[in-house]
């Protein structure tokens, strides 16, 4: 069957078969591999995308239910070289150890953070809580979302960058 969706701003028509996963769609046949599969039950999150802007586990939804909606993955938060400020934040929180559930978290730490600006610690971690690490104890991924929270436009680290650009480097 042929499927059309818009995959991080682009819009695509792949033919697909129809039992195919939207997680098997979007690692195997666009090759965007920044969305993680893990548990293949749905208990671990590592699948998460957004589609309209709502996070969704994508290892439990067709890809052809995806047809006509708008996916996002890790790979489009992202815009050019400046990281979105979750992004950003999991950089300057240290919200990731392996690094296996931080593209699901990312995505749905923007969704929380789209919907609800200034989340609160017990906000942040019901909004986690299908999602499972097992590295850091979602210490440092509360305060990653507390920093992009803080930090909306993720401004205050590209303007240091730019700051320090024309400092001259002494040993």
């Amino acid at each position: 069957m042929q499927i059309s969706m818009t995959i991080n701003g682009t819009d695509i028509t792949e033919e697909i078969e129809p039992r195919v996963l939207l997680v098997h769609f979007i690692r195997d046949q666009l090759r965007l591999t920044g969305t993680h599969w893990g548990c293949d039950t749905s208990n671990c999150g590592t699948c998460v995308v957004l589609m309209d802007g709502r996070p969704v586990k994508s290892c439990t939804v067709l890809a052809a239910m995806a047809d006509g909606h708008s996916i996002t993955t890790v790979e489009g938060l992202a815009t050019g070289a400046t990281l979105d400020p979750v992004q950003q934040g999991f950089m300057e929180e240290h919200g990731l150890q392996c690094g296996f559930c931080t593209p699901g978290m990312m995505l749905t730490a923007r969704a929380l953070l789209d919907h609800n600006p200034h989340p609160d610690d017990g906000e942040i971690r019901e909004a986690i809580s299908g999602q499972m690490c097992r590295c850091t104890g979602y210490a440092t991924i509360v305060r990653s979302v507390q920093w992009a929270a803080a930090h909306p436009a993720g401004q205050d680290r590209m303007d240091e960058m730019e700051e320090n650009a024309g400092e001259e480097v002494t040993a």
